[in-house]
């Protein structure tokens, strides 16, 4: 399939200097260039999983949490 693509000048000229030492057209390089990142994303990522640690505790809150100031109050008593 033929596209038009704009690319700047310097990466055109360093693509087709690679493509010639590497003995191989600017299309097949632009093609091989454009596969790795699309192979890459093909590849499901394992999901991030937070460990988080309960502990029960032996006594009420000192505080109630919808209240801002008792909680600061808890939490700047030293």
């Amino acid at each position: 399939m033929k596209t038009t693509l704009n690319l700047d000048d310097r990466v055109l000229r360093q693509a087709k200097g690679r493509a010639a030492r590497d003995g191989i057209t600017l299309t097949r390089f632009v093609e091989d260039a454009s596969r790795a990142p699309l192979a890459v994303a093909d590849v499901p990522k394992e999901r991030f999983r937070l460990p988080l640690q309960t502990v029960k505790g032996d006594r009420p809150p000192n505080a109630y949490a919808c209240d801002r100031d008792a909680l600061y109050h808890v939490i700047d008593r030293p």
